[in-house]
Order: C-alpha cells, then sequence, then structure tokens
C-alpha cells in the first residue's frame, strides 16, 4: 500500500512537533509544509526539503495527490481552514480543541460523515502512557465505584491573545476525563479572572456535576510560580494520582480508602456511624514512553487506511468543546451553574 501523502498547516508552537512525526512514519509521505509566515515556512522547509512549501493553505487544497491535512493554527481558524478541506475531498486531524463552537464542531461532523473522511482531533494527552495504562485500570473496575476526578494544571505563562486560559489548558484534562471515565456532566459551573490582558482569563476554577454523586474539579492558570500537572482520580477501593512532571514515575496507585459501618437501626443518625480508614500499598505501574505524538500520528495514518473512525473522533472534539462552552458562559454570568447542552 502507498504511502498517505500529508500536508501540514501551521508551523508556529506545535506544528513543527507533527512535522517531524509524520516525516519519521513509514507509512507516511510530508508532502506540504504551510504557514503564513514565510520565515517558518522557509525554516522548516529546509528541514524538510523533499516537502513542498506555500503561504497559502489553499494550494494543499487544491493538489488532488495529498490525503490528509493536519491544521495546527488558531482555533478560530480551524472551523474554515476545516471546512474547506473537508468538502476537497481531504482526510483531517485538527489541533485541539476542534473547533470554537460546538456548533461547528457538529457540521464538520456530518460534513466527515457525509464525504467519507476521517476526522481527529489531536487530544494528545489520551495517548501518552500514563492515560492508556490510567484507562486500563479504570476499565478493570480495580478502582471500584468511582468517587471524583481532580485536576490541576498551571505555570507561569504562555499567555494567549486570541484565546484564555480555559480553552488553552482545559482541553487537556478535559479530554483525559472523557476517555477515562466515559460519561458527561450534567451541570457546569466555573470562574475566572482576568489581569492581564482584560477579557482574557489568566485563571479559571471549574466544577462538573454528573447524574450520581460523582464530581470533577479542575484548576488552570498562566499566573502560578511553579509548574503543576497533577491530576486525582479516586475510587472505593482505590485511588491514582497523575503527576505528568515526575520524571520516571508518573502514575502510582494508592490502595486506600474509606469504610464505613452502621451499628445501629436509625441511618439518619450521624453518630451510629463508624468511619475506618484502610491504608494499604502504593505502587507505580511500568509505562510506554513511547511519544504521544507518534502514537496521534500512527491513529490517525491507520484510520484512513482502515476506513474507522479514530480513538479521538470528532464525536471526542465536539464533548471537549461543548463543556468548554457551558464553562466560559458559566463564567461569562458570575459562575452561574450551566446545562450541558
Amino acid at each position: 500500500m502507498s504511502a498517505t501523502k500529508v500536508g501540514v498547516i501551521g508551523c508556529g508552537y506545535w506544528g513543527p512537533n507533527l512535522l517531524r512525526n509524520f516525516a519519521e512514519n513509514e507509512t507516511a509521505e510530508l508532502r506540504w509544509i504551510c504557514d503564513a509566515d514565510p520565515a517558518r515556512v522557509a525554516a522548516m522547509g529546509r528541514r524538510y526539503p523533499a516537502a513542498r512549501t506555500s503561504t497559502d493553505y489553499q494550494k494543499l487544497l487544491a493538489d488532488p495527490d495529498l490525503d490528509a491535512i493536519a491544521v495546527v493554527t488558531p482555533v478560530a481558524t480551524h472551523f474554515q481552514i476545516a471546512r474547506e478541506a473537508l468538502l476537497a475531498g481531504k482526510h483531517l486531524l485538527v489541533e485541539k480543541p476542534l473547533t470554537a463552537t460546538g456548533r461547528e464542531a457538529e457540521e464538520l461532523i456530518d460534513l466527515a460523515d457525509r464525504s467519507q473522511r476521517t476526522l481527529m482531533v489531536d487530544h494528545t494527552f489520551v495517548y501518552t502512557g500514563a492515560v492508556r495504562k490510567m484507562k486500563e485500570i479504570v476499565a478493570s473496575g480495580e478502582l471500584g465505584e468511582l468517587l471524583y476526578f481532580d485536576s490541576v494544571r498551571i505555570n507561569l505563562g504562555l499567555f494567549q491573545k486570541d484565546i484564555n486560559v480555559l480553552w488553552d489548558l482545559a482541553p487537556h484534562d478535559l479530554s483525559i476525563m472523557d476517555y477515562l471515565i466515559e460519561r458527561q456532566p450534567d451541570l457546569v459551573s466555573a470562574i475566572g479572572s482576568c489581569h492581564i490582558e482584560p477579557g482574557i482569563e489568566n485563571i479559571a476554577y471549574l466544577m462538573m456535576h454528573f447524574a450520581d454523586d460523582f464530581i470533577a474539579h479542575f484548576h488552570f492558570n498562566w499566573l502560578a510560580p511553579v509548574k503543576i500537572r497533577r491530576t486525582m482520580i479516586a475510587g472505593s477501593r482505590k485511588m491514582i494520582l497523575y503527576d505528568d512532571i515526575e520524571p520516571t514515575e508518573k502514575v502510582r496507585i494508592y490502595d486506600k480508602g474509606v469504610t464505613t459501618n452502621r451499628v445501629g437501626p436509625d441511618r439518619e443518625a450521624d453518630y451510629q456511624t463508624l468511619v475506618s480508614y484502610r491504608t494499604g500499598d502504593v505502587w507505580a505501574p511500568k509505562l510506554d514512553s513511547t511519544e504521544a505524538l507518534r502514537h496521534v500520528v500512527g491513529e490517525f495514518l491507520d484510520s484512513i487506511r482502515s476506513a474507522r473512525r479514530p480513538l479521538t473522533d470528532g464525536q471526542a472534539g465536539w464533548r471537549v468543546v461543548r463543556l468548554l462552552e457551558a464553562a466560559q458562559q458559566s463564567i461569562k454570568n458570575g459562575g452561574q451553574v450551566q446545562s450541558v447542552q
């Protein structure tokens, strides 16, 4: 089978990483490099001389031999470029978040289905060895009944001018949660503050309520003195701590929990409830150390060849975008609880 011919639109912060992984994948042929900045295009062209270069993405759309396109541009441009690419018959990989609105995401999903083209979103963390191992543990039932999801993603910068901290950082953790627990919240509330750019939140706190007693909490911050990427998933039997900054033991499983025993018939009497704490072993599973983007590119290319839906398909992208929309509306309304549509 011939190699899938791929073009990348956008060579800023993330684009060069995708370029490298496409160039290194033996089932792909890096055919086009595109960016609005001529200097970036020239620099990437020197690195990958076999690829064609352009500052006009329309040239990629007009190439009948180009099979697929990766869109790695600002969020506000995702929908227009992605829509044109699908109409041109190209398979599509879009950087997170998929679109700026849920309605745009729905239109891309419908267009991809009607044109029988792959639509995939680059939810990179879903493809990390740590998150895939966590998925195995959650799916096995080893944690017991899931109780909560708590995540902190903070650092000093990088400040964005087109999107706030929520739209910049939250897609990582929302996609992780979506992948791990496979259920969606019904209510969302969020608050945020703008300290640098008026109208662009650089700190945000997000709460999610689910149909049962499961809850989720997130903290995103561009104004922290330290870099923290830490997630806890608690179950009735065991708990997971995921620390992405930890160089070796990124995932730890704690055999810890709380057991309650009632000693009387009156279930309303709190004093008749005895609480005992269980403390067992702590262990760190072996993780796949392969670069996540290598798996992202591999999944994209394989889904095209196999004519199947990728793991992080358009629906996964839409689920994250609709949560972002609800959270943003809550911030706008001063933290008012929003229903997830």
